[in-house]
């Protein structure tokens, strides 16, 4: 039986992405899931990288366009410092070299917007909370 505390026992993820009100949805979407917990939220792709350095997160959400440091450039410094997180692409854009470019650069996932519920629930609903 697992006693530890809810936020410990979830998978922890940190979102990032420019606009604050889609932010605000995204981190109540993936709060409403039990084994999920939004650990943090970034409003650029700079403050993403910081964030994962002090925060460790399981999983990263986030925008490809963002001021400072675009999502593509995030997700590479992202997968080169933390190999084994989830990274995960959204985007507003479906522009396939642009998805190309940041598979490339090491998500795991590109998901437009739209496909954003069913999507990001699921996939990072396949994850193990690290114990």
């Amino acid at each position: 039986m697992n006693h530890l505390p809810p936020e410990e026992s979830s998978i922890r993820v940190l979102i990032a992405d420019d606009d604050s009100g889609f932010l605000d949805s995204l981190r109540e979407l993936i709060d409403r899931q039990p084994e999920l917990h939004v650990i943090a939220a970034a409003a650029n792709g700079l403050e993403a990288i910081e964030l994962a350095e002090k925060l460790e997160p399981d999983a990263v959400v986030l925008d490809l366009h963002m001021p400072l440091l675009d999502g593509v450039s995030a997700a590479a410094r992202l997968r080169r410092d933390h190999p084994s997180v989830c990274l995960i692409a959204l985007t507003g854009d479906e522009e396939p070299a642009l998805h190309r470019a940041v598979r490339e650069a090491g998500a795991d996932e590109v998901l437009l917007k739209t496909q954003l519920v069913e999507g990001l629930i699921e996939r990072l609903s396949t994850l193990r909370p690290a114990n």
